[in-house]
């Protein structure tokens, strides 16, 4: 059926028969994007028309206007119907009567309505009470009735909004700032507002605004594309969903993905991202312009006052050579010959950033334009203004997207484009690779006076990650990258091996410190051999930490921190030819020492609970205190069991276990026993937490068998199942025999529950392994374990049997 079959059967068939020509539109699968949008529009508009003609019969001096998105033809498939009833004033009864003939049937239809009955003087009186109206006001078209009503209204609009500008655009620029805020932005989010989140189509419609007003203008190349996907995808959305919805959830990007006919969902969040980022920047260039032209209009008479009626002189202050300051921005100056100079856009950005200033949008365009590649290798300045410009902060982010906006970036370095808007599934990461990558630049510029090369560590930050963009693992592909960059831009051999050593390694220092035990000589060897020099290790402290900080706060803590640095200090001494200490020979704390002489003496279990908020010892606070969550320091006569007894107690008492530490702990010189000492942090899963004695109380029962943890929990998971999320990833298990060579190092990697320490705790013991220590850690919803296991004799376990256990414990963990 054609367009106009379909029209002929909305108009033939009244209410019903424009639900089925509707539906038979949406459902057309040649037809979608923009032609859709405006037929929807085209077949509303002849519906609408033929209520409002049976409705107005002797009826005159009134129109219906439709207003904002179906003013400008743009009607998604659940878009509402925003519309007006302009009239003269002179019959409301009649105006009121056709209004129940016009709003009635639409309600009936179920769509929704945003709907308003006013005269010219109301609606302009209204518009400049109400800034949400003028703007939908902006975009009045006639549908039906009196045109010349509809024809003053508009140009009524129109002149108060450009007359009132200076007043109204200042208000529209809080309004986006406010909603940007409460939104966030829509380039970087997993589960984004299309409509309110910054970027977004509200910002698009402001910047239409902004054009109408002629005080300013938006930059136009690409934003009529960028905002027509942002659409597209909201049709998409409504389809899939079949509601009103402009929230793009993660449940529904696989089905919006496939009914745009794109690869995947990463394929859909790429191009809403890349989308966005052309919103918001030409937000940023625009709403920079309407400031600058409101202070030239408050400033010019004042000027020509005291040049006695002149033209005023326009003030360029030099930044560096072809770089000038005007008017708040950083332009090109009159001398500058992009064409000769291909340093000229690294030069401009570093002194722009350094400044604290934006680039001008024709200083970048002509730069594009203009500029010829950087030789290869990169000549000594351009190396020198690209890290200054990654060093100078919070304001590299602006000039950088300024010069990635157009093309400059990727031209620089071609290997960017893989994780240009490049989404990451992670709740703990806050950006996109490309705005992580940074951010973690901006993070590493507050530690250059941390290290004795700081340009290593900012271009290594620049690049830690820019093996996302490619198959495998990202540290592994990012090494081959980032050997070819740092050769590119001009490093010598000796750097390039840092910069390559470091961003193969960037996650060595944290997922070591956290997952292994620090007491076992060979984990520190292995992080010594694998860095290789004093300078490179302080480096990748450096970088760890930028790195974690630029994730998001669950990526940093106190306690990771001090965790990280007593790694360090302890790979240090190695590359400084001292011997790594005896692990059994580790130096208990006085209250650790205490509990484990009790232990001894009583052949029974002890613990105490205390609240940390200050940082552990040995560690300088910094800042604010930190709550660091609740620390359980336990000592039990060593005995088989304790680990899945400890973990079952605290399970049943539903505290979660943050992060775990357990080892056996040497006892003075005439001290009989062995003690096995645990220091966890725990948090209650809700509620206050249980008194120490009862949780010792417990504990004795589990550990002597009176006490049936796995019955008890069984019940407990029977009584309150728990609610089905979504579906996480399958535990994995792995054997890492290069990790220590006094134990198998088995390492769990699984979805945090209640109880699950407790069943990896049973399934060791049930494979005849002893736990010689245990490193837990939870990230998110994600726990990170590394257990140190011994056969019976205390050896290590044969590689047959170590992957026997990984096996059965895996299974363990997934049935």
């Amino acid at each position: 059926m054609t367009g106009t079959d379909v029209q002929k059967e909305a108009e033939d068939s009244g209410p019903s028969g424009y639900a089925a020509a509707r539906l038979r539109l949406l459902t057309e699968e040649t037809r979608s994007g923009p032609p859709r949008r405006a037929a929807l529009a085209e077949l509303t508009d002849d519906w609408l028309t033929g209520l409002f003609a049976a409705g107005a019969e002797g009826l005159r001096g009134a129109s219906l206007v439709a207003v904002g998105g179906y003013g400008r033809g743009e009607l998604s498939p659940r878009s509402d119907l925003d519309l007006l009833l302009l009239h003269d004033g002179s019959d409301t009864k009649a105006v009121a009567a056709l209004a129940d003939r016009l709003w009635y049937p639409v309600w009936d239809l179920g769509l929704d309505l945003d709907h308003s009955v006013r005269t010219t003087v109301e609606a302009r009186k209204t518009a400049g009470e109400d800034l949400k109206v003028q703007l939908g006001l902006l975009d009045a078209r006639h549908i039906a009735g009196d045109l010349g009503l509809t024809a003053g209204l508009r140009t009524a609009v129109l002149a108060d909004w450009r007359n009132q500008a200076p007043k109204r655009l200042p208000e529209l620029q809080e309004l986006c700032a406010e909603r940007a805020e409460r939104q966030g932005e829509l380039q970087y989010l997993l589960e984004p507002d299309l409509k309110e989140a910054r970027g977004g189509l509200r910002d698009a419609t402001a910047l239409r605004a902004v054009a109408a007003s002629w005080l300013a203008d938006a930059p136009r190349e690409g934003l009529a594309d960028a905002r027509r996907r942002l659409l597209d995808v909201r049709d998409a959305l409504h389809l899939a969903t079949g509601r009103a919805t402009d929230r793009l959830a993660l449940q529904e990007q696989d089905q919006v993905a496939a009914e745009l006919g794109l690869l995947d969902a990463d394929t859909l969040l790429r191009q809403v991202y890349e989308a966005a980022r052309l919103v918001s920047y030409a937000s940023d260039v625009t709403w920079r312009e309407v400031g600058r032209v409101l202070r030239s209009r408050a400033v010019r008479p004042r000027l020509r006052a005291m040049l006695g009626g002149g033209k005023p002189v326009t003030e360029r202050s030099p930044l560096a050579e072809g770089v000038v300051e005007q008017d708040g921005e950083v332009v090109l100056a009159r001398a500058a010959r992009p064409e000769r100079d291909p340093v000229l856009p690294l030069r401009a950005a570093a002194a722009a950033a350094q400044a604290g200033l934006p680039l001008s949008l024709h200083a970048v365009r002509r730069m594009a334009a203009a500029t010829r590649p950087v030789p290869t290798p990169w000549p000594a300045e351009a190396r020198e203004q690209l890290v200054t410009l990654l060093g100078s902060g919070r304001p590299t982010v602006e000039v950088w997207e300024a010069l990635e906006a157009e093309g400059l970036i990727t031209r620089l370095l071609p290997d960017w484009e893989r994780v240009r808007c490049r989404p990451q599934r992670n709740a703990v990461h806050l950006w996109t690779v490309d705005r992580h990558l940074i951010e973690t630049a901006v993070q590493a510029s507050e530690f250059t006076r941390r290290v004795s090369r700081p340009d290593l560590l900012l271009v290594a930050a620049l690049l830690h990650d820019i093996g996302k963009g490619w198959p495998g693992d990202h540290s592994v592909a990012g090494e081959i990258i980032a050997k070819d960059v740092a050769a590119r831009i001009g490093f010598d051999r000796h750097d390039v091996a840092v910069v390559a050593t470091l961003v193969r390694h960037h996650l060595l220092l944290v997922e070591t410190a956290t997952r292994r035990d620090l007491e076992d000589p060979a984990t520190v060897r292995s992080v010594a051999d694998a860095v290789g020099s004093q300078g490179t290790l302080e480096l990748l402290h450096a970088l760890t930490e930028a790195d974690a900080l630029a994730t998001g706060p669950a990526a940093w803590s106190s306690w990771r921190g001090s965790l990280v640095a007593d790694l360090v200090k302890r790979v240090s001494a190695v590359l400084a030819g001292e011997t790594p200490d005896d692990p059994e020979e580790g130096a208990p704390t006085a209250e650790q020492e205490r509990l484990a002489l009790e232990a001894a003496a009583t052949g029974s279990p002890v613990l105490a609970l205390r609240a940390q908020t200050e940082p552990p010892a040995g560690q300088e606070p910094s800042g604010d205190p930190e709550p660091l969550g609740v620390e359980l320091l336990i000592a039990v006569p060593d005995q088989p069991h304790v680990l899945p007894a400890v973990a079952g107690v605290l399970a049943m008492h539903r505290l979660t276990v943050r992060t775990a530490e357990l080892r056996s702990q040497t006892l003075p010189d005439g001290v009989d026993g062995s003690v096995l000492l645990l220091d966890w942090r725990v948090a209650a899963e809700y509620g206050s937490l249980p008194q120490a004695a009862r949780l010792r109380a417990d504990l004795v029962r589990a550990l002597d068998g009176s006490l049936d943890i796995a019955g008890r929990l069984a019940e407990r998971d029977a009584a309150y199942p728990r609610r089905r999320g979504v579906v996480a990833p399958p535990p994995r298990v792995s054997v890492h025999p290069a990790a220590s060579r006094l134990a198998t190092v088995i390492e769990v990697r699984s979805q945090d529950a209640p109880g699950l320490l407790f069943r990896i705790g049973r399934a060791l013991e049930d494979a005849s392994v002893q736990v010689r220590s245990a490193h837990v850690s939870t990230l998110g919803a994600n726990a990170v374990d590394a257990f140190y296991v011994t056969g019976p004799e205390g050896a290590p376990l044969p590689g047959d049997e170590a992957a026997s256990v990984a096996r059965k414990l895996e299974e363990t963990l997934r049935g």
